[in-house]
């Protein structure tokens, strides 16, 4: 199946949710028996049930591949993992992955203050634009699970589908990883991401970060401000430590 040209003008369907189908959202073999025992169960074919039903009452649903971080980074090749809430809720933007935002797309504030702290932390200049500019594929292509909690969102409202059932398959996608065996950095950045806290074992060995969202709203504030923690450089130095 070809992957959506998030970027035609032709067609505005290729950029929002068209069908309600599990197989026409390709993820990597590795998640494949998780992603379908997942929606097989109440949980998922309620939550299946329910983006069909919005569907077909005209509710303009994104991204239109909600399961593409299952699709860039298979679970043997994840070595950094990065939670976010849910998608971008404006047409064009979001492109199934954390904070990351298609390619000319104008860089949210919260992915500007990431790319202010690995400049800062690594000196890494910040990305060119518009390609990549604000997308973040090569990072997941490269092992970092960028995963948002909830994975589809309705177009204007935020959070419209927090609680429908996302939470059940991307908790268990966590844990999946915080039980394997790979030592894996997890960055968590605010309360909600910090709340799953509870899922990653102490004697894994993994890396467990955590501050502030980076949202301006709390990027410079205390207790633990986004802008100087320095994740990124531990995030460098813990991968060196641990090769595949």
């Amino acid at each position: 199946m070809s992957t959506p040209d998030l970027f035609s003008t032709d067609d505005s369907t290729d950029t929002q949710l068209t069908s309600a189908q599990p197989a026409d959202w390709p993820v990597a073999p590795g998640w494949q028996a998780l992603v379908n025992a997942f929606f097989t169960s109440a949980k998922g074919e309620s939550l299946l049930a329910y983006l069909q039903s919005r569907i077909d009452a005209g509710a303009v649903i994104f991204p239109p591949e909600p399961l593409r971080a299952l699709q860039l980074t298979p679970p043997a090749a994840v070595r950094v993992v990065i939670l976010g809430q849910d998608p971008y809720h404006g047409r064009g933007q979001g492109e199934g992955l954390a904070f990351s935002v298609a390619p000319g797309v104008r860089v949210p504030p919260s992915l500007l203050n990431i790319f202010k702290e690995i400049q800062r932390d690594l000196g890494t200049p910040f990305p060119p634009f518009p390609n990549p500019g604000g997308s973040l594929v090569e990072w997941a292509k490269d092992g970092v699970l960028l995963l948002n909690t909830c994975l589809t969102v309705e177009e204007g409202h935020a959070a419209s589908h927090a609680g429908k059932g996302w939470e059940a398959l991307t908790d268990a996608v966590i844990k999946h990883i915080a039980e394997g065996d790979q030592p894996v950095v997890f960055m968590l950045w605010g309360n909600h991401a910090q709340s799953k806290r509870a899922f990653i074992p102490q004697d894994r060995g993994h890396l467990v970060l955590t501050s502030n969202h980076p949202s301006p709203l709390s990027a410079l504030r205390p207790p633990v401000p986004f802008i100087g923690n320095g994740h990124f450089g531990q995030a460098r130095e813990f991968r060196a430590a641990h090769p595949d």
